[in-house]
């Protein structure tokens, strides 16, 4: 039997226990969505938005609707003392146990997909997709949705706290769909925080999909930490629609997984829109990660910059493909792209397509690449100043990742972030010392 033919019939099997399977319009789009998957099957290599990436051992592996916990002491240890807001989600179920929402402004609404779909499933319909949304991965996701989280952001209101999306993957060899729906109404502002972790040896899958809304002058700051197991499969996709003069500031930092694929979108529906894309991976053995953007300018007026930085050692690979599309008539797009990666082993392999595509004439753009390894002039200067050679080459490390930390605006994530990747970096004790 076919890997698809197996997902065909374990929703056959579920149907009925997916959230809103009552409601004609969305049992009707998750029967779309798995039609589409059925027919095209995973995505592979002769497509060109994949050309670089396979997903053949997808198709090799069995994997079930995952069932596991997580202990209180888990989240706690990952929530370090921050307040904040927090929803979790275990193996793409919410666990209310687990969960601390806090108190939130007045107009803000932070609460499970699954339960606005049942009471409330009307104020999705516009919202959750369709099958015909991205690749076969979004369309699958679409089909198997078990949870994610809603949040709603009233005209005016500002979260200080950053609201917090913890998914645990617990469960051996268990998949996980989940999917998040954000909408940030007029003049709205807040900082949301995606964190993925894993669990043991054993290969796991986790799709997942948030698409976003930015109502005029809306400023959003979006943070993806990805800390599964080096045997798990992550696959997720962000898709953002931006109205006139918002602000979307995208920060995907990916540590884990035997391979991850981020695909991140957003348009510009209205003039003077501004987005970040910043990203930084750190792969060894023979992980692999892929990260796939699309900036549309189709308004005039709209800036945007993405800087993607990699760290790769062993046999590890990483991919970068950025398409930044300038649409007739966006006249007075700034747009700025570029991506960085450094080679720690003769072995590792960095894979950069920056790509811009021009329809306007009074536009100011530009993108670059660079692959290479450690300079060996910062490397002089170092040890001049007194390190050894160890130390000296694991700080020109760090500080080639720091870069792209020090766009996090926020104090605590970016403190946050720079203790994850010290841990992983080598001589990383010492790093926060010599940092």
């Amino acid at each position: 039997m076919s890997a698809v033919q197996n997902w065909q019939e374990d929703f056959g099997a579920r149907a009925g226990e997916l959230f809103g399977a009552a409601v004609p319009w969305l049992a009707t789009t998750r029967r779309r969505a798995l039609a589409r998957f059925n027919d095209e099957g995973w995505p592979t290599t002769r497509q060109e938005e994949w050309h670089h990436t396979t997903l053949a051992a997808l198709g090799q592996t069995s994997f079930s609707i995952g069932t596991g916990s997580c202990t209180r002491a888990r989240i706690e240890a990952l929530r370090d003392g921050d307040a904040g807001h927090w929803l979790v989600f275990v193996d793409g179920r919410y666990a209310a146990d687990l969960s601390d929402p806090g108190v939130l402004p007045g107009g803000v609404e932070l609460t499970p997909l699954s339960r606005v779909a049942t009471d409330h499933p009307e104020r999705l319909e516009s919202r959750l997709g369709a099958e015909t949304d991205g690749s076969t991965v979004a369309a699958l996701n679409l089909a198997f949705a078990s949870d994610g989280a809603f949040i709603h952001i009233g005209r005016g209101c500002q979260v200080d706290s950053p609201i917090h999306l913890v998914f645990v993957s617990a469960a051996a060899n268990g998949a996980e769909f989940v999917r998040n729906v954000v909408v940030a109404e007029s003049g709205s502002r807040a900082t949301l925080v995606e964190h993925y972790v894993g669990g043991g040896a054993e290969a796991s899958l986790t799709s997942t999909v948030t698409r976003m809304t930015l109502a005029p002058d809306a400023q959003v700051t979006h943070l993806k930490l990805q800390q599964e197991s080096p045997a798990a499969f992550h696959l997720g996709a962000l898709d953002v629609d931006q109205a006139s003069g918002s602000v979307f500031r995208s920060h995907s930092l990916s540590f884990g997984a035997r391979l991850a694929r981020n695909d991140i979108t957003t348009g510009f529906s209205g003039e003077h829109c501004e987005t970040l894309l910043n990203g930084l991976y750190y792969v060894n053995g023979r992980r692999h990660v892929d990260h796939h953007t699309n900036i549309l300018h189709a308004q005039p007026n709209g800036t945007s910059r993405e800087y993607y930085r990699g760290i790769l050692a062993d046999t590890a690979r990483g991919v970068f493909t950025g398409l930044i599309l300038v649409s007739p008539g966006a006249d007075g797009t700034d747009a700025i792209q570029r991506t960085d990666s450094l080679l720690l082993s003769r072995m590792a392999r960095a894979d950069a397509r920056p790509q811009l595509e021009i329809y306007a004439d009074d536009v100011k753009c530009a993108h670059g690449a660079t692959v290479g390894q450690i300079d060996e002039n910062s490397l002089f200067y170092l040890r001049s100043r007194g390190l050894d050679e160890m130390h000296a080459r694991n700080l020109v490390v760090y500080a080639f990742a720091a870069e792209a930390l020090a766009r996090i605006e926020d104090d605590v994530l970016r403190r946050r972030a720079s203790t994850t990747i010290r841990q992983l970096l080598p001589g990383g004790p010492q790093l926060g010392e010599l940092a």
